[in-house]
């Protein structure tokens, strides 16, 4: 009985009380909850709430985080896996890596990149980094609306790194995940 009344309720469009609890609102760009599009028919508002394949409640990254940045997909992901000259780097905090990560993948959390370039091929020089000898970083976080990548990226080229031997895989563990690749657990 307690079924059928909350299929009457949702058909009827009841959406307080016992019957529906309203979905929380997420940012889509910035801090902006809601995007207006024109149509034939008059405003349509687009918004966004979680889902079970959404993850994480971030926001909308740009494919090109800054000026210079390769952004690549799984096949360019794939390739940089048997790369000597490339590095894989989830930047993601340790508690979402345990969860699951990209095969063959180094960690360096998004809040510590910018400290630890030399991991990545760089040498401290006078209080500065040269990163002449830089590798490919491949970077990537939990997906579309993760900014901790993006936020990495930022301070590498900051700090010196080369925009052009930085690939972003915006699509992340969420499309990784998605399309059914593998995962490694508890690896650091």
């Amino acid at each position: 009985m307690l079924k059928k009344l909350l299929v009457l309720a949702a058909i009827a469009g009841v959406s307080s009380g016992v019957f529906a609890q309203e979905k929380e609102l997420l940012r889509i760009i910035g801090e902006d909850k809601k995007f207006v599009v024109q149509t034939k028919k008059g405003p349509f508002e687009i918004t966004r709430t979680m889902t079970p394949c959404a993850k994480n409640k971030g926001w909308l990254q740009p494919l090109i985080p800054a000026p210079g940045v390769h952004p690549v997909t799984e096949i360019e992901m794939l390739h940089a896996m048997n790369d000597a000259n490339a590095l894989i780097v989830d930047m993601r905090e340790p508690e979402d890596r345990i969860k699951g990560t990209i095969p063959n993948s180094y960690h360096i959390p998004y809040t510590e990149v910018a400290a630890r370039l030399d991991e990545l091929g760089c040498a401290k020089q006078g209080g500065k980094w040269n990163c002449g000898a830089a590798k490919k970083v491949y970077a990537f976080c939990n997906g579309p609306v993760c900014p901790q990548s993006p936020t990495a990226i930022t301070a590498m080229i900051r700090e010196g790194f080369p925009a052009d031997r930085i690939y972003y895989y915006r699509g992340g563990m969420l499309d990784w995940d998605a399309l059914g690749f593998p995962q490694v657990k508890d690896e650091f």
